[in-house]
């Protein structure tokens, strides 16, 4: 079971289509917001306790383009960064991790080959070892892992993959509820409970913040460990600091910023 975090973690979720920050609703309908740099600048200067680069079509592509953005922003950024999208091989990680990156998160990869993630693990060290899964509601208490940002379905159950996952040597999982995914309606709060009774490492909350209210309800209901902001911030519509403001009246621990 996952432990009560002392501090939920803020975590803004950038994902990229270069050069161009974009955000979508359930991974579809693509706007673009701008540079990407700009963002995440603002958001370190804003108390960010982890910036989430995800490349949203290198899997789709074949290619990650993502690298180059990351270098720049760990120039001037001193948080964790973690990396997500077209991840495929240990190359791919270690040329992460050389761009700056802290850790990286991997989904399509893994589900292909899950021992990748055992290889990860090993080589670079479990904290390094993000299983990303994007998870669609397919029935009562099911979910479906799915790839390419939301596009393909794998026939994999979500709660088995986590588990299998994490004895593996993920030391870190994201969960991304495609359903709730830009939504603004609240995390799938049943999705990440069934997530956090089964593993012992942190689980990011993603897909669907909509207030400071929400990431309360995945605390208090699921026991998550941090939660990945996007529109949010994006649109800003709330900022970091009044995010932990309700978090800490709600008395959820934060980090200062």
């Amino acid at each position: 079971m996952s432990s009560l975090a002392s501090n939920i973690r803020i975590i803004p979720r950038l994902d990229i289509k270069s050069p161009n920050l974009i955000k979508s609703i359930n991974f579809e309908g693509l706007r673009v917001l701008g540079d990407p740099n700009e963002f995440a600048t603002r958001y370190y200067q804003a108390g960010a306790d982890e910036l989430l680069y995800v490349d949203a079509v290198a899997s789709l592509y074949g290619r990650n383009n993502i690298f180059d953005f990351v270098k720049y922003t760990t120039e001037n950024i001193f948080i964790p960064v973690t990396v997500a999208g077209g991840i495929r091989s240990l190359q791919d990680v270690e040329q992460a991790l050389r761009s700056g990156a802290d850790k990286v998160a991997i989904n399509t990869a893994a589900i292909k080959r899950p021992k990748l993630i055992q290889e990860v693990a090993n080589y670079f060290g479990s904290q390094c070892m993000v299983l990303s899964i994007e998870a669609k509601n397919i029935g009562q208490n099911q979910w479906e892992a799915y790839v390419d940002n939301g596009r393909e379905r794998t026939g994999v159950d979500v709660i088995r993959w986590v588990a299998e996952g994490v004895e593996l040597g993920a030391g870190e999982l994201l969960i991304t509820s495609v359903d709730q995914e830009g939504t603004r309606q609240g995390f799938d709060t049943d999705l990440l409970a069934q997530v956090t009774a089964q593993v012992n490492v942190p689980v990011i909350a993603s897909g669907g913040f909509g207030s400071p209210g929400h990431l309360i309800d995945a605390v208090q209901c699921a026991n998550i460990d941090a939660v990945a902001v996007a529109d949010a911030l994006h649109y800003e519509r709330y900022t970091i600091k009044e995010i932990k403001a309700s978090a800490s009246q709600a008395g959820i621990g934060v980090r200062p910023i």
